[in-house]
């Protein structure tokens, strides 16, 4: 604006000569303000600092909070604008923070990234551009070095899910409260007997030594085995919410896992497509929750058929004890099922198997909504011909004594731990 100003003085001095004095003076007075502020924004080495803080493994499918501070070390206050150099997989190309930082102090900028595949994701620099109080040019620094982050599976619902199961809130979550059928037979010790208790669980004996009534106390039996069969095949790739099916029941696995530990079980896992992709024995270790989640992390969608028989091969090889089997897959027909029927038949002879695949939401959504023309008549057709085929397939594997869970992906989480807790409630593992 100060330099138009100066051309149209210029120009009018052509034909009133009595004005050339004044654009010299406003383009005098323009050069010198150019002349200050690069002096101010340039003349210290290193004006402006900033740093990004951030996870060291982002969660797949979560909002991961990442942090840019800004540090002024200029004797005024600041005007910046930033750019972060994201990951290419996000694809944000035209996101831009501005804010102000006092002389010599700091601020702040907080953002959140939601990754929906796992894998590494590279960080470049921070570009800063910084204006100072006259605001006729921009500084630009380069901030930080290049850095890669892994993309782990949702380790933030699975520390949710913790702090939930620790304080007892886990209904707030949509768990709930099974009422226990009975008590395990594993004895813990033998206590004084208080008004509530089981007058069955009197122990005759102790109460003749001590005096007073004594009673036997139970816990739920520990050291289980619980097992997460993971489909990762081409029917696994099927994207809800970001997120594909096989992110989906990773997820749920991770979560099954920790609350499986917590509860003092033994927590595996076993991926599988074509071929045999990861076998993690169950164990009850300090790291196995680290064993898991390195696991899975590497585990990546195959574009052929799963083999049932090489997966019916290894647990019968591997597994030995009776155990808790969820296996995450999503059978389309029931023809699709009927093909590897025989090979779960085999696995529930030996263990209690869990068939859990997943609705289609957005069919849902379609059979929810009248049809108002030809064209959706024969789509509402289709969808409920697809709708029938999953009903099918649960009254196929109800046929042959073979429990399945039948939900939306994300609804996922909560119904399975919710089947595991009603197990464990049961006595059935």
């Amino acid at each position: 604006m100060l330099l138009v100003a100066s051309a149209i003085g210029f120009i009018l001095s052509f034909f009133y000569p009595w004005l050339s004095i004044l654009p010299r003076i406003l383009l005098g007075i323009t050069l010198g303000l150019f002349v200050l502020d690069h002096l101010m924004l340039f003349l210290p080495k290193q004006g402006l600092r900033a740093a990004r803080e951030l996870p060291e493994r982002l969660s797949n499918g979560d909002e991961n909070p990442v942090t840019l501070r800004l540090q002024n070390a200029y004797p005024f206050p600041v005007s910046t604008v930033v750019i972060d150099e994201f990951p290419v997989q996000f694809q944000l190309r035209d996101t831009v923070f501005t804010c102000k930082v006092p002389a010599g102090g700091e601020n702040t900028i907080r953002y959140t990234l939601r990754p929906t595949k796992r894998g590494a994701y590279g960080f470049g620099v921070i570009n800063v551009y910084v204006r100072g109080p006259i605001g006729l040019l921009s500084r630009r620094y380069k901030a930080g070095v290049p850095i890669e982050v892994p993309v782990y599976p949702s380790y933030l619902q699975m520390r949710r899910y913790q702090l939930m199961a620790i304080s007892n809130r886990l209904s707030e979550i949509g768990v709930k409260k099974i009422r226990r059928i009975g008590h395990s037979m594993e004895f813990e010790q033998v206590k004084e007997y208080v008004k509530g208790d089981d007058f069955r669980t009197i122990n005759w004996k102790a109460t003749a030594r001590r005096g007073q009534l004594m009673s036997n106390a139970y816990t739920d039996e520990k050291s289980q085995q619980v097992y997460c069969l993971i489909d990762k095949s081409r029917v696994m790739k099927m994207p809800f919410n970001g997120l594909s099916l096989l992110d989906h029941a990773i997820n749920a696995a991770v979560v099954l896992c920790n609350v499986a530990l917590l509860r003092n079980d033994k927590a595996g896992v076993i991926t599988f497509s074509e071929e045999i992709g990861g076998f993690l024995p169950a164990a009850r270790t300090s790291t196995q929750m680290n064993s898991v989640l390195d696991m899975l992390h590497r585990q990546r969608t195959r574009y052929l058929e799963s083999d049932y028989g090489k997966l019916y091969a290894l647990v019968r090889k591997r597994i030995t004890q009776r155990s808790l089997l969820l296996l995450f897959t999503n059978f389309a027909t029931v023809n699709g099922l009927r093909r590897q029927l025989g090979h779960l038949r085999r696995l529930s002879e030996h263990h209690l198997l869990i068939v859990i695949f997943f609705e289609d939401t957005e069919l849902r959504s379609v059979l929810q909504e009248p049809a108002d023309g030809l064209e959706e008549v024969y789509q509402k057709t289709i969808a409920e011909k697809f709708a029938f085929e999953k009903k099918q397939i649960i009254s196929e594997l109800q046929h042959w004594g073979i429990m399945s869970i039948f939900t939306a992906p994300e609804d996922l989480t909560v119904n399975t731990v919710n089947k595991y807790l009603e197990l464990k409630a049961r006595q059935q593992i």
